[in-house]
């Protein structure tokens, strides 16, 4: 079973940026986009080998929301952590919540 760990008030995500956060020693990458869903995955890139999906860019790719890394360019689908270029690479996809205006991940 999880746990609920609380990150931070909905309010203080930015909108269709990225923000990176330290949660039970993972690294995870945080995304609020326009319609207000929130996505959390890991912010690890395993092509550049280096913690920065959180300064990626948010967007829509053959209708899946994805981030692509800010290095090389993969394509990371939000929802489940799947590169859209290679199905074999998958980041960490967290569950959300979204309860009294706090945002919890699932650990």
């Amino acid at each position: 079973m999880s746990n609920l760990v609380k990150i931070c008030p909905v309010a203080e995500l930015p909108m269709n940026l990225g923000v990176g956060a330290l949660v039970s020693g993972q690294q995870v990458a945080l995304f609020k986009l326009n319609n207000g869903d929130v996505y959390a995955i890991g912010n690890f890139d395993p092509f550049s080998e280096a913690n920065v999906l959180s300064r990626g860019l948010v967007g829509d790719l053959q209708g899946q929301k994805v981030v692509a890394s800010p290095i090389y360019k993969h394509h990371y689908n939000l929802q489940t952590g799947e590169c859209l270029e290679d199905s074999t690479v998958k980041v960490p996809a967290y569950q959300v919540v979204v309860q009294n205006e706090d945002v919890y991940l699932a650990v």
